[in-house]
Formats: C-alpha cells, sequence, structure tokens
C-alpha cells in the first residue's frame, strides 16, 4: 500500500507519520493526565493525502480541542500549546532562529521592532542598554505555556503586534514591554524592581488589562484608555462637534458614552416657531451611522451609547430605537441607548403615579434651569412644581403616562433587545466623590465608568487675516483606564495587596503618557485622575474555596472590602509621593468623606476598623491621587486570555461552545472538573439573588459594576421578576444596570454586543 504524503513548507514531500503527531502531542500534554492515542485515532478521519504540513498541524490542533470535556477539560490547554508551538515556528522563521532554540531574544526584538516603527521609540531612549538586557532576563517563556486554545488565539488575533500582514512578537516580549513603558518615569533608583514586579503580575496572570493598554501601550501615539463620555448641547455647533469627537474616540479604539438629554424634543420651537424640532432621534441616526463608519482601529465598528433622562419628551421613541416594528426612520440598531433615572420617576412607579414628560428646551427657556444638571432632592422640588405648572397650563409641551406603564415599556425593549441600559441618576451622584465640581449625566458604555462630564461652548466663528477663528470654553469629557484583578489566581491577602497596589501604580502612570484622542480628555485626565481598578473570576475564586455563588453574600462583601482598602491605600500611598488631582479641594476625600462615607460609618460597618482608621487618617495628611479608583468592567473577551470567568458574576454554563466563522471553540471554567458542583450556573439563579451579591460589592467600589442579568424564560419568568428585581437593584442603592440577556423557550440566547475596549 503507498504511503501518504505530506507537503512540507519548502513543496518538498515526505511520508505521514502518526507516530510524529503523537510525540508533539505528547510534549503539548505535559503535566496533563491525557492520553494522546485519542487525537491520532482521529488522524484517518481529518487526513487527506497530499496536506501541507500547515494544515495538518491545525486539524490536529481543532481535534484535540474537540476532546474538551467537564471530565477533561485540560485537552483546551494542550490545543493552546499546539498553537503556542505554531507561532513559535512562525517566529522563528521570520527571525531565523535554529529549530531547537529559544525564540526569545528580547533585545534583538527591540531593536527590530522601534526600528521599523512597531514600537514607540520611548523604550530605546528612557532606558539603556545595561537596563533592557537586565529586563530580557526577567522573561519567563513557561508563562507561556499556562494559555489554553481560546487565550492563546484571541491573544494572536487580536494583540500581538503585526508587521507586514505577520505575527512579529510573542506573549512575553509583549508583557515586558508594557511594564518597561509603564514604569518608564518611576524613580530609577526603583523602576527596574517595578518593571519585574508589573512584568510578572501580568505574564503571570494576576492582573488583566483593558484592550488599549494591551492593544496600544508599546505602539507610537497609542491611546491607552477605555472609557469616554461626552455630551451635547441643545445647538447644532455642539451637535456636530460631539459626533466629531466620536469619531475621533471611536478611531483610537474607544467605547464612547454621549448623554443628548439638553436637545429639544421633537416638535419644540425653534427660533420660535411651532413644530420645527425634529427630536434627538434624528441626530442619534446620525451617530450611529458615524459608530459604523469609523471603526475601532479597522477591529470592528465604533460602539456607542446614547443617553436619555426619562422625563425627556421623546423617551418613549428613543425606547423604540431597536425595536423591530414601527418606523424604520426612527431605528439606530448600531446604537446602545441608555435610560437616565431619577428616584423620583422610582417613586412614581412604586405608588403607581403618573410620570411628567417635558421639553428641556422649553424648561431652559421659561425657568432658566438646565433639567440634565439637578438631581436628588433639588430634581425633585422643582420637578413636582413643573407638574403644577403642566396641569395648569403654563407648558406647552408636555405628557403624563403612567410611571409603571413608561417602566414595563423599558423591560419590553429589554427582553426583546437586552437594552436600554439603566443608570439610576441619584445614585450615581449621591456617591459621585466630585459632586462639589459638576454632575454625573451617564455613563460609559458598559456602565461601569461614570464622573462629571460637562459639553463644550462655541462663540461665533470670525475671519482674521486669512484664517477663521473661533473661541470656545473647554468642557470635560470624561476618561477611565481600566485593569482587572484576576481573583481565580490569587492566593492570600498578602497576595491581593500586592497586586492591588501594582494595578493602582499601573493605571495612575498610564494617565500621565497616554495620548487621549480629545482635548476635553486630556483636561479631565489631569483634573480626577479616574481609573478603575476591576476584578474577573470571582466564580473561580468562590469555586475553588467551596464556596456555592449563592451562597457568598457575606464572603464577597468581606473580600471586596479588602480589595477597597488596598486600592485607597495604595492611591494614598501615591499622593504622599506625587500629590493629589487637581480638583482634590472641595471633593468628598478633602471632607474625609470615603466611598460615601464618614469615618463613624466605618466603625460601626466595617471589618478592618483599625486598618479604615489609619486611611482616615492618612487620607488627611496626604490626600489621595485618584478621585476614584475602581470600576468592574464586564471582560468577556480578556477573561479569555486569563483562563478564568468574566467579571463578578455567576459562570453562564458549565460547558459551553463559542462558534466562530472557523469553527467552534469548547470551553469551561478553569477548576470545573474538581470543583463542578460549586459553580452555579447564572440562567438558574434567581437574579435577586445576584442584585443582592452586587450589592455588597457595590458598597465597596467607588464608580460602578456593569451588571449583566439573565432571565431563563424556561423558568416561568414573569414580568413581575423583572420589575421586582429592577426595583431591588434600585433601594439597594445599585448605580447602574447593564445588558438583559434572556434564555428563550427554544434554548436560543439573546447575545449580547459590546465595546472591545471595556469586554476586552
Amino acid at each position: 500500500m503507498q504511503k501518504q504524503k505530506v507537503i512540507k513548507k519548502n513543496g518538498q514531500s515526505q511520508d505521514f507519520a502518526p507516530a510524529k503527531v503523537k510525540k508533539i502531542i505528547d510534549v503539548a500534554g505535559s503535566g496533563f493526565s491525557l492520553d494522546s492515542s485519542k487525537v491520532v485515532e482521529k488522524l484517518p478521519d481529518f487526513f487527506k493525502d497530499g496536506m501541507t504540513t500547515s494544515e495538518l498541524f491545525s486539524a490536529v490542533i481543532m481535534n484535540t480541542l474537540a476532546l474538551t470535556s467537564v471530565d477533561e477539560p485540560d485537552w483546551k490547554n494542550v490545543a493552546g500549546r499546539l498553537k503556542l508551538f505554531e507561532l513559535y515556528r512562525k517566529i522563528r522563521s521570520l527571525r531565523g532562529t535554529p529549530k531547537n532554540a529559544s525564540p526569545y531574544n528580547y533585545p534583538e526584538f527591540l531593536d527590530y521592532a522601534v526600528a521599523n516603527g512597531i514600537y514607540t521609540p520611548e523604550l530605546k531612549s528612557k532606558y539603556t542598554a545595561e537596563e533592557i538586557n537586565i529586563a530580557a532576563s526577567f522573561i519567563k517563556p513557561e508563562f507561556d505555556l499556562v494559555y489554553d486554545y481560546a487565550g492563546i488565539n484571541l491573544l494572536i488575533k487580536r494583540y500581538l503586534c503585526e508587521y507586514n500582514d505577520s505575527i512579529v512578537e510573542l506573549p512575553q516580549e509583549m508583557f515586558l514591554t508594557i511594564a518597561l513603558l509603564i514604569e518608564q518615569n518611576e524613580n530609577k533608583n526603583k523602576r527596574m524592581a517595578q518593571v519585574e514586579d508589573t512584568y510578572r503580575k501580568l505574564a503571570d496572570r494576576k492582573i488583566s488589562l483593558a484592550t488599549p493598554l494591551l492593544m496600544n501601550l508599546r505602539r507610537p501615539h497609542g491611546n491607552l484608555s477605555s472609557c469616554f463620555i461626552t455630551m451635547m448641547d441643545d445647538s447644532r455647533d455642539s451637535i456636530f462637534y460631539v459626533i466629531d469627537q466620536i469619531s475621533a474616540i471611536s478611531k483610537f479604539g474607544g467605547g464612547v458614552g454621549v448623554n443628548i438629554s439638553r436637545v429639544r424634543c421633537k416638535g419644540a420651537r425653534i427660533k420660535g416657531i411651532k413644530n420645527s424640532s425634529g427630536g434627538v432621534i434624528p441626530w442619534i441616526r446620525i451617530i450611529n451611522d458615524t459608530a459604523v463608519a469609523v471603526n475601532q482601529q479597522g477591529k470592528r465598528k465604533g460602539a456607542v451609547t446614547v443617553s436619555l433622562d426619562m422625563w425627556h419628551l421623546d423617551i418613549e421613541d428613543f425606547l423604540e430605537l431597536r425595536t423591530e416594528n414601527g418606523d424604520q426612520r426612527m431605528k439606530a440598531y448600531d446604537i446602545f441607548p441608555q435610560v437616565v433615572v431619577p428616584d423620583l420617576f422610582m417613586q412614581k412607579v412604586e405608588a403607581n403615579q403618573d410620570w411628567l414628560m417635558v421639553d428641556p428646551h422649553e424648561i431652559r427657556t421659561k425657568y432658566n434651569v438646565e433639567l440634565g444638571n439637578l438631581w436628588g432632592d433639588e430634581f425633585s422640588r422643582f420637578y413636582t412644581g413643573l407638574y403644577e405648572d403642566a396641569a395648569a397650563g403654563k407648558i406647552e409641551m408636555f405628557k403624563f403616562y403612567p410611571a409603571k406603564e413608561l417602566l414595563k415599556k423599558v423591560m419590553r425593549s429589554q427582553i426583546e433587545t437586552g437594552m436600554p441600559y439603566i443608570a439610576f441618576k441619584d445614585t450615581l451622584n449621591k456617591y459621585n466623590p466630585n459632586k462639589h465640581d459638576g454632575v454625573i449625566v451617564g455613563t460609559n458604555l458598559c456602565t461601569e465608568s461614570h464622573s462629571n462630564v460637562r459639553p463644550s461652548e462655541f462663540g461665533d466663528p470670525r475671519s482674521e487675516n486669512g484664517k477663521i477663528i473661533r473661541e470656545s470654553s473647554e468642557g470635560l469629557v470624561h476618561v477611565c483606564n481600566l485593569v482587572s484583578i484576576n481573583l481565580a489566581n490569587v492566593d492570600s491577602d498578602e497576595e491581593l495587596e500586592s497586586i492591588c497596589q501594582t494595578s493602582v501604580r499601573i493605571l495612575d502612570n498610564a494617565i500621565d503618557f497616554t495620548e487621549v484622542p480629545v482635548l476635553e480628555g486630556r483636561e479631565h485626565n489631569l483634573r480626577y485622575r479616574t481609573i478603575g481598578v476591576g476584578a474577573m473570576g470571582l466564580a473561580d475564586f468562590l469555586a475553588k474555596r467551596n464556596i456555592p455563588y449563592i451562597s457568598s453574600a457575606e464572603y464577597v462583601d468581606e473580600l471586596f472590602e479588602k480589595m477597597a482598602l488596598y486600592n485607597i491605600r495604595a492611591s494614598i500611598q501615591t499622593a504622599k509621593e506625587k500629590g493629589t488631582f487637581k480638583a482634590y479641594k472641595g471633593s468628598d476625600w478633602s471632607k474625609g468623606i470615603i466611598l460615601g462615607h464618614d469615618q463613624i460609618w466605618f466603625n460601626k460597618n466595617s471589618r478592618q476598623t483599625k486598618a479604615w482608621n489609619q486611611v482616615f487618617k492618612d487620607l488627611a495628611q496626604y490626600g489621595i491621587r485618584n478621585s476614584q479608583i475602581s470600576a468592574i468592567a464586564p471582560n468577556t473577551s480578556s477573561s479569555l486570555i486569563q483562563g478564568c470567568s468574566a467579571s463578578v458574576l455567576p459562570i453562564y454554563s458549565k460547558f459551553f461552545v463559542e462558534t466562530h466563522g472557523k469553527g467552534s471553540i469548547p470551553n469551561c471554567p478553569p477548576f470545573i472538573r474538581d470543583k463542578f458542583w460549586f459553580y452555579q450556573e447564572n440562567r438558574n439563579i434567581n437574579q435577586k439573588v445576584v442584585i443582592d451579591i452586587m450589592s455588597r460589592i457595590n458598597k465597596w467600589i467607588d464608580t460602578g459594576i456593569s451588571i449583566e442579568l439573565m432571565y431563563n424564560l424556561n423558568r416561568n419568568i414573569k414580568a413581575v421578576d423583572i420589575y421586582e428585581t429592577i426595583m431591588d437593584a434600585w433601594k439597594k442603592d445599585i448605580k447602574t444596570l447593564y445588558y438583559t440577556r434572556t434564555i428563550q423557550k427554544d434554548g436560543s440566547s439573546l447575545e449580547k454586543e459590546e465595546c472591545v475596549s471595556c469586554a476586552g
């Protein structure tokens, strides 16, 4: 019988040797108790005579991956190593490295990367050749071996640097370069130790960087910030200026939140002429098309959440933006709608009373009040007065509508489309440490990040010496940099504190050298120095300790109090070295208020009273570096790289298959084989339990949490259940509700779309 042949890269053919395949699988499976013959036995099913070695290797990887199960989850790790070996082979070929030699030679690669514009030249100017050689000694190639297939595949596809359409960078080169750049401005006497510390925590998957940091922090002129929030004023100049801001942010890979509540409603007067305004929907459609036209660095379309206050007269049309029924001219399917909800509305819902919707332009004109700037008791008092004026005919543009029915419209849209997101405005601002300096009007795309914003204002253009000159007052665009602590890989309180310290340092340093795509964002960075230290892998952390998710409330409360303590302590220490944020004077921090509470509250409610008392003492002496420090992003994509469950929510499934254009990728949580019964699936958990656990975490988070709710319609979920969950979230001081996912009765799931910047 004629032997089957494989075609080598050089075009030569050789006999197909299953024993060689088995040997490679055995090497990849080192340390795992797996039988490589299971893959070899499948070879006749997919091998074709005349296959290239590359085609054969890819087939082996996918067939290895296909063996992944709850009982044998390590096959996904073996497939990951095979994918890594494939990357090594390509890199060796590009670099001319001998077959059996390590592909790593960092000083040589650094010279190549800088010379070809792959890396920023700052590295060579900031560090000596001796320091680069020292840094190269930090590299641990064995850290490459921890990735499963989904993780290494995502690294290759999205994050490792390319040149001439080929991947030219290895994972540990990426992490080391990031560490060098993060620490570039630190004290030279200690920075190499800090470089090693940062590198190890990144490479060992203790800290996960958000996409802009992971993707851009080594590339020339890279934006490092994940989240941006801007707002429109009620003028053509402001509207188109904000649209330009959105395009600039999207170009550099940032997700955008934009509040449009100042824009007048449909039918409002323009220059005194009735029924002139088209309302907010036409402008939203332009934002929608901008998001599609300006993609996120070629990776995907721009991602924008548009927020509108519940009192706006266009709110009903707004809630229909993504539904399938109705006038298609009133739709914007690429926008992520967000409703901004005051306490007064929720009180009207609870009391089953009517809600009043008005035109912001009319209120601004008649009362000299910008409704979007009011919150809390000030809003409630003023708005209650509008009820009387509307009833008396003193307001032209208004509508009364049953508050509960309006909330039902929100719920129906959520079940159909997953949106709108909900931002509880009064709660956001009650816990805003910078309420002395402005107001929070909405949130970022994934709802975990928010701070004060205000629109830029424009004067009339004039011609002067052949130039068009236009003066403007600079507004504020919210900017936030994000990392997440991988709790799945944290083994002690001491380690957790060290990771928190490094995370704060990474983000604060990034503020000083990121190139923000909009000027108003640069001012925001200096004014507030907003950062977001988050968490992922909570479900794994609990399962590892034999704690069922539904029984974890007290344990989680204690864990996140420690994280809050460590993060705040780290920011105070940084302020001692480098000074406070620009707007510190007058902030809650300057008044001895931490997380919305004074020292007396901590003495009554804390498990770490002595430590908190010292924090209050240090805060009074040194101030704090960052106005907001913690935020928990969804990290759906980056959790794949980290090999853990996403964010702080329960797992979606104990075993799931992700479908991609080139096939299916089976996956499961990291400790599933040994901790099967301690992993609880979100689709089988009452969402009120999830809200309770989120409220425990929220208490210790100074910004927000991307809270995704999941309703399994196979479990007799009723409208009242969703209603009570939303009410419960509001009453427990939850700041925002992110995506609503439903499991349909046919087994299908409403899949979420999200921005790479936060999710990744």
